[in-house]
């Protein structure tokens, strides 16, 4: 992956840095769910029963909801509740109403 410039992920105006906190609780949310998926993946490696396969997909998906509703609670609470005290609320909302309208089409 390149860096997050490349990505068009570079730092938004209205971005209000995490801190060190909550991206070592992010980051260690993240891991875990990365280790449920490798044990995903050793579970279709050894044929594991459908149900029982399935029902872990549905733990990761869970899971991944929970990290995204974090980071969109922390985004309304920080980044666009500063947006809108710095007088560029409008533009913040819109963009915030757009990643809700991609976050719960999922």
């Amino acid at each position: 992956m390149g860096n997050e410039d490349e990505m068009g992920l570079s730092n938004h105006p209205s971005m209000v840095p995490r801190t060190d906190l909550e991206k070592e609780q992010l980051i260690k949310r993240l891991k875990r769910i990365e280790g449920q998926v490798r044990g995903i993946q050793k579970m279709v490696e050894e044929d594991r029963y459908c149900v029982d396969v399935l029902i872990q997909v549905t733990a990761v998906n869970n899971a991944l909801k929970k990290v995204g509703m974090n980071l969109l609670e922390r985004h309304t609470t920080h980044c666009v509740s500063g947006a809108i005290k710095s007088g560029s609320g409008d533009e913040a909302i819109k963009e915030l109403m757009k990643v809700v309208d991609q976050f719960t089409r999922t």
